[in-house]
C-alpha cells in the first residue's frame, strides 16, 4: 500500500484492517473454490487467518470560515482550473458540484452526461448514491449550478464530436460520462477516478498554504449549514444520502448542556404581550459566555413548560389551572426562549405557507395579519440572540421541543433529610393506627 504520493504507507488501524481482511476474503475464496486445493495451501494455515474487525474512521471536521471562504473564492477558483486540470477535464466544476450539493466525490466524477433536467421547471440533479445503495437520486439543485453542469454537458459533447466526426446517438448520449477520462476512453464512457481529482484538489490546497483539508469536509460544511438554517437531522439524512441519523449526527456538532441551559434563559415577550420580542433578561448587547450564563433564570421556581416557550403566571406555576384554558400564545405572560428558535421558525415557514396557499388575497392578508404579532416576537427573539452573541448557537440547538427537558417530573426535587422523615412519619401513623386496632379488639 502506497501514499497519494507514491511513498510507502504508514501502517494505521485502516491499512491494517484492509490487508488482513482482504487475504482473509482472497484465502477463503481460494479455499470454497478449490484453488487453495490445486496450490498444495494447507487448509488450517487458511482458517488460522485472522479477522481484523471493522474500519474505524474518525468524522471528518466542517471547513473554517475562513477555509470556506479561500476555498469558494473566485480567483481561487480559476486557479484551480487553470494550473490543475490544463485540459479542461472539469476539476472546477466537480469541485463546485461538491460544494453546492454536499455530494461524495464518487458520486460527482461519476456522474453520467444526461444527469441534469428540467421538471416542471425545476432543476433537477440526478445521481447515484452508491455507497448505501440509492440509484437514480434526484435532488433540487440552484440555477447556477444547473447552468455550470449544462456547459459542461456541452464541452463533454464537443469532444466526442471532435474524436468521432458526429454526434452520438441516443443510446450513446445514455452512456457518456459527464466527466471523462482521455485515457484508453474512445466512447466518453469511462468517468475520471477519485485519485484524479484527489491528486489535484490536494495540490492546490497545499499552494493556497491551508493545512491538511480533505474535499469530504466539504460535506460536513454543509451539513451544519443546514442544520443551523432549521434542518433536522432527518432532513440531512435524507438529504445526503446516509443511513441513519446516528451516522447523520457525525456532521453536525450539537451545543453543550452548559449553553443549553443558558439558551433557555434568554427571553422575549411572547406575541400577546404589547411588544412582542422585547428582550426580558439583560441588555441586547454583545456579551461574553461567561456574563450570558449570568443572565440565568431559576426555570423550575419561575416558570412552567408551555409549547414552543415558557409560562411565567405565577399561579399556574406553582400547579394552579391555567384561568385562560391554555392559550399560551395570546397571554402575555408566555415567553419565548432561545432553545425555541428553530421551534418558531418552522411555525413561520409553516404560516407563511398557509398564506400563499389562501385561495384569495382578503384570506391571506388576514392569516398575514393574524400571524404579525407572532413573526415580530420571533423577529425579536433573532435579534436578542444576535445582540448576545448567542444566534449560530440557538441555529445549532435543534431539541424540537426543548420543554420537555424541564418538565416538572424532573425540575421537582426533594431533600433526602425530608424523605427519611416523611418515611418515619408514615411509619409512626401506621403503628398507631395498629395500637388503636389491637385496643378495639
Amino acid at each position: 500500500m502506497k501514499g497519494l504520493a507514491g511513498e510507502p504507507s504508514t501502517v494505521t488501524h485502516v491499512t491494517r484492517t484492509d490487508v488482513f481482511n482482504g487475504v482473509r476474503k482472497l484465502l477463503r475464496d481460494a479455499l470454497e473454490h478449490g484453488t487453495a486445493e490445486r496450490l498444495a495451501l494447507d487448509r488450517e494455515f487458511i482458517i488460522a487467518m485472522p479477522y481484523a474487525g471493522n474500519e474505524t474512521l474518525r468524522a471528518r471536521r466542517p471547513f473554517p470560515d475562513e477555509v470556506a471562504r479561500a476555498l469558494a473564492d473566485g480567483d481561487n477558483l480559476t486557479r484551480l482550473a487553470e494550473a490543475h486540470d490544463p485540459d479542461d477535464l472539469g476539476l472546477r466544476d466537480v469541485w463546485e458540484t461538491i460544494v453546492v450539493t454536499g455530494r461524495r466525490v464518487g458520486e460527482v466524477v461519476k456522474l453520467r452526461w444526461d444527469c441534469i433536467g428540467r421538471y416542471g421547471g425545476l432543476a433537477m440533479f440526478w445521481h447515484d448514491q452508491t455507497k448505501v445503495g440509492n440509484y437514480d437520486v434526484a435532488i433540487r439543485i440552484p440555477d447556477s449550478l444547473y447552468d455550470l453542469l449544462a456547459e459542461r454537458q456541452r464541452k463533454t459533447l464537443d469532444r466526442f464530436v471532435a474524436r468521432h466526426g458526429r454526434r452520438p446517438t441516443g443510446s450513446e448520449r445514455a452512456r457518456l460520462a459527464l466527466f471523462a477520462t482521455k485515457v484508453r476512453n474512445p466512447a466518453g464512457t469511462t468517468a475520471l477516478s477519485y485519485t484524479w481529482f484527489n491528486r489535484g484538489f490536494r495540490d492546490w490546497v497545499n499552494e493556497l498554504d491551508l493545512g491538511q483539508l480533505v474535499p469530504h469536509q466539504a460535506r460536513h460544511t454543509l451539513a451544519t449549514n443546514l442544520l443551523r438554517a432549521g434542518a433536522s437531522l432527518t432532513h440531512i439524512r435524507r438529504y445526503l444520502g446516509q443511513v441513519s441519523d446516528r451516522m447523520a449526527e457525525h456532521y453536525v456538532h450539537l451545543t453543550s448542556t452548559d449553553l443549553e441551559d443558558v439558551l433557555q434563559h434568554i427571553w422575549v415577550a411572547g406575541p400577546g404581550t404589547a411588544q412582542p420580542g422585547e428582550l426580558l433578561a439583560g441588555d441586547a448587547t454583545p456579551l461574553t459566555r461567561e456574563q450570558a450564563q449570568a443572565l440565568a433564570i431559576d426555570l423550575s421556581r419561575r416558570s412552567t413548560p408551555a409549547e414552543g416557550g415558557f409560562c411565567t403566571f405565577q399561579p399556574v406555576v406553582e400547579g394552579g389551572a391555567c384561568p385562560w384554558n391554555l392559550d399560551c400564545h395570546n397571554c402575555d405572560k408566555f415567553v419565548l426562549s432561545g432553545a425555541d428558535l428553530l421551534y418558531w421558525r418552522r411555525k413561520r415557514e409553516q404560516w407563511r405557507l398557509l398564506a400563499e396557499g389562501a385561495p384569495d388575497d382578503a384570506t391571506a392578508d388576514y392569516l398575514h395579519r393574524y400571524f404579525e404579532p407572532t413573526a415580530r416576537a420571533i423577529d425579536g427573539l433573532e435579534s436578542a440572540l444576535a445582540g448576545l452573541g448567542l444566534l449560530d448557537d440557538a441555529l445549532a440547538l435543534d431539541l424540537r421541543k426543548p420543554q420537555d427537558y424541564f418538565h416538572r417530573v424532573w425540575s421537582t426535587a426533594f431533600r433526602a433529610a425530608d424523605l427519611a422523615q416523611a418515611a418515619g412519619d408514615e411509619q409512626d401513623q401506621i403503628d398507631d393506627t395498629t395500637d388503636e386496632q389491637e385496643q378495639c379488639a
